[in-house]
């Protein structure tokens, strides 16, 4: 995330798409996250919305991969998205802001499908809500899941892994990869610092991922500077292929992310797992929005609709392998497995009847796993203290790997300039010989038509 902090201000000067406040009936602008979505859906919901309303639509669909980068171009740039999908946290933020339209519960053909998303995902995204805003009349989460350790079994005992503590132990030192979020590593640090205090309540996970005090920043900055020296990289997105290819052994990792990375592994015989350890961790909400710019409100509002329909959910959850808010007898019948070996409560998100389910753990994590995973909050105005934090972190992180690479693109650069020079040496040494030559050959000339002048006049 640090190179936020260089990539915003370009983008302050380059947001020059300005809403001009005229509607756009006959297109969508959709802002999502790279590979978030399932395929032809987008096709699909032009079928649908042209049954629904009798028009034509024309998507134009664009991705990010940060947040901030997303929002500074609603918010600087007053970009006319129709409808973005940002984390929880930037939807608190844009809520503070007023950046954001109701969404539409009332559609001429097609039922309200907004109302399948479960009521605890419902209660989750109504924390986010601002005096006079309640955040579901905003907001409709799309995906969510849990932040924990991504492990090779063969190289990591499940013991090792069910604790935070195995990052900084010194026998997996240059075998981590660290994800590149100052918010996951922020939370991870301080849970781990505060273990002991939490396994004898003395505090909550709930407290401690939302502290940002002076104190718990200087810890936080302690533990992840010690944390340092085990990691081999940090990553954005590159951790779950290196994990599923066997090249390293633990990854701290999102849940979708390591449903993913666990079935490619089984393609070359890797084992992998994932698990939430016991200290606790964050639950994260990404959710559907329409910002204050948006020049097609209805056609937004139908799409976030369609994507609330359970045959849609199903194929998006497929195709990403992240978990849908969506709570319906279709995706508890489509998701359960009965080849599985353990059972879960899954009563706070299914309802009841749903606490003793043979469904996958990592996908959908049994209660007590979420009752010790909370919300990462929005920093507010401890943002900037928090990235300060952070850059002092990695500031002097770069690590062998970067080290080698910086030497060999040096060492390549001189060799460049060295040989550029010799060669342009070489060209202009050719070039005043050609002209040296070009000028003997010249005097010669000239000298010899001087010789016959002289003999013509002595005749």
């Amino acid at each position: 995330m640090k190179k936020l902090l260089f990539i915003l201000p370009l983008i302050f000067l380059l947001s020059g798409c300005y809403n001009t406040e005229e509607p756009r009936q006959e297109e969508l602008k959709i802002y999502n996250w790279a590979d978030y979505i399932g395929d032809s859906v987008l096709e699909d919901f032009q079928a649908y919305y042209k049954q629904q309303t009798g028009k034509n639509i024309k998507i134009i669909y664009q991705t990010f991969d940060i947040n901030e980068i997303m929002l500074s171009k609603i918010e600087k740039g007053h970009e006319d998205f129709d409808v973005v999908c940002p984390s929880e946290y930037i939807i608190e933020r844009m809520l503070k802001k007023h950046l954001l339209l109701p969404i539409d519960t009332v559609f001429a053909h097609s039922p309200n499908y907004l109302n399948n998303v479960s009521p605890y995902i419902r209660a989750q995204i109504n924390r986010l809500s601002q005096p006079n805003e309640r955040a579901g009349d905003y907001a409709v989460c799309y995906m969510w899941g849990t932040t924990g350790l991504l492990y090779n079994k063969r190289l990591v005992p499940d013991s090792d892994a069910e604790s935070w503590s195995c990052l900084w132990n010194k026998k997996y030192k240059g075998e981590i990869l660290m994800k590149d979020s100052y918010r996951d590593a922020y939370g991870t640090a301080l849970v781990y610092a505060h273990r002991k205090d939490l396994a004898e309540g003395k505090e909550t996970v709930a407290q401690l991922m939302n502290d940002y005090s002076p104190q718990a920043m200087d810890s936080v900055e302690k533990y992840l500077k010690l944390l340092k020296k085990n990691i081999a990289g940090w990553e954005a997105d590159f951790g779950k292929e290196m994990m599923a290819k066997g090249q390293t052994s633990l990854n701290l990792a999102w849940s979708g992310d390591a449903v993913w990375a666990i079935d490619q592994a089984k393609e070359v015989g890797v084992k992998l797992d994932y698990v939430v350890p016991r200290e606790g961790s964050n639950i994260w909400y990404d959710g559907w929005v329409i910002p204050k710019y948006a020049k097609n409100r209805e056609a937004a509002s139908y799409f976030i609709n369609f994507l609330c329909r359970p045959d849609i959910a199903l194929r998006n959850m497929d195709f990403c392998g992240f978990v849908s808010s969506i709570a319906t007898p279709e995706i508890l019948k489509a998701k359960r497995d009965t080849t599985l070996s353990y059972y879960s409560d899954l009563s706070y998100f299914f309802g009841p009847g749903a606490d003793n389910l043979q469904i996958d753990k990592i996908q959908y994590p049994d209660k007590k796993v979420v009752d010790r995973c909370t919300m990462i909050r929005d920093f507010g105005d401890k943002t900037v203290d928090v990235l300060d934090m952070w850059s002092r972190v990695k500031g002097d992180n770069l690590g062998i790997g970067i080290v080698i690479l910086i030497f060999v693109v040096v060492v390549g650069l001189s060799d460049w300039l060295i040989v550029k020079r010799w060669r342009l040496y070489k060209r202009e040494h050719q070039q005043s010989r050609r002209i040296h030559k070009k000028r003997k050959l010249y005097k010669e000339a000239l000298a010899a038509k001087n010789k016959q002048a002289v003999k013509r006049t002595k005749k």
